[in-house]
């Protein structure tokens, strides 16, 4: 077991994967003799040369276009899209040609794929470079989306996204590439199965990404008040796991979901309704708290009140615990 950031944990598991299969390969942009924008492949372009490690132009649109083409005929790619922002302009390629592509071929092609992006509030980032975008990915079957929470569930999905036959979106959170922790040898999970990371009894909390760390600190401090939280880490937002969430509603009673993007139609509005419908006739109580409706401010002092912070947080969570159920 060994101390790694989110980061290094990421780059130590590329190396890994092209080591052990020479089908796997990097294409994006600045990937190879920069070693990506945010260091995650500093060091593949020496040891795996420029054939495997590919600098494409800025062109979102030919880099997955390439990189499904090459899935097609037996590769293994991974791309790095930088900002998950910038695949809007490539949705064309990523909706109707990658996830498509297994349905659309009566099960003849796989297209084993995997899109690398990070995504969330970063300083200085602003409105252009601070999305979220997974919740309107929900509308598109066929596509996998997958956001770890800490550098153990970094390395083992993204093992788990490059061995899948099929396209697989791996939302990388910008807020947790330097934190460090423990990576240990994670109890093998299914990569499109949630995982409960902490038990409990008055209330589910179900998060992703970076709101996972934050759902378990405020457990934490929750517990002086004999309050008993039971955190889920999503892990897979698309397709959610269903079973867990609303066996843990059906047990606790209260669901509190938090997520980075904003409340309108996303990733907890969807958990809440696979409460509200499959956890009957429990009717757990369900709330949603959520980013602002609003653009990412460049001041980092501003960026910062988009997003739930620990005190309101703890504060929804304290509020679901003693309200009365139905």
């Amino acid at each position: 077991m060994s101390a790694l950031t989110f980061q290094q944990a990421l780059r130590a598991t590329h190396f890994d994967l092209m080591a052990e299969d020479p089908r796997v390969f990097i294409i994006g942009e600045d990937v190879g003799v920069l070693g990506g924008a945010f260091g995650v492949t500093e060091g593949l372009l020496k040891r795996f040369g420029p054939e495997r490690v590919r600098d494409a132009p800025i062109s979102e649109t030919a880099i997955i276009g390439a990189a499904i083409g090459a899935a097609l005929v037996g590769m293994r790619p991974i791309c790095e899209m930088q900002f998950v922002d910038f695949l809007f302009v490539a949705l064309d390629q990523l909706l109707h040609q990658a996830a498509l592509a297994h349905y659309a071929s009566g099960g003849a092609n796989a297209l084993p794929l995997v899109i690398r992006a990070n995504y969330g509030v970063g300083p200085g980032s602003g409105p252009q470079d601070s999305g979220t975008l997974y919740g309107a990915l929900l509308q598109f079957p066929g596509l996998t989306v997958l956001i770890p929470s800490s550098p153990a569930e970094a390395a083992c999905l993204l093992r788990q996204a490059v061995r899948d036959p099929n396209p697989v979106l791996f939302l990388e959170p910008r807020e947790l590439y330097r934190t460090i922790d423990l990576v240990p040898k994670l109890p093998a999970l299914p990569m499109t199965s949630a995982r409960v990371l902490r038990r409990g009894d008055h209330l589910t909390c179900v998060a992703a990404g970076s709101m996972v760390r934050k759902a378990l600190a405020a457990a934490d401090r929750l517990e002086a008040e004999s309050i008993a939280v039971e955190v889920i880490d999503l892990r897979c937002v698309m397709p959610l796991d269903a079973a867990t969430i609303i066996d843990s509603a059906a047990r606790t009673g209260r669901v509190l979901v938090l997520d980075e993007a904003p409340r309108g139609g996303g990733m907890a509005a969807e958990v809440v309704a696979l409460v509200a419908e499959g956890a009957s006739p429990h009717r757990p109580l369900a709330r949603r708290l959520t980013a602002a409706p609003t653009p990412v401010a460049y001041a980092p002092h501003l960026a910062a009140t988009t997003l739930p912070d620990a005190a309101a947080i703890e504060a929804a969570m304290r509020e679901l615990a003693r309200e009365p159920r139905p």
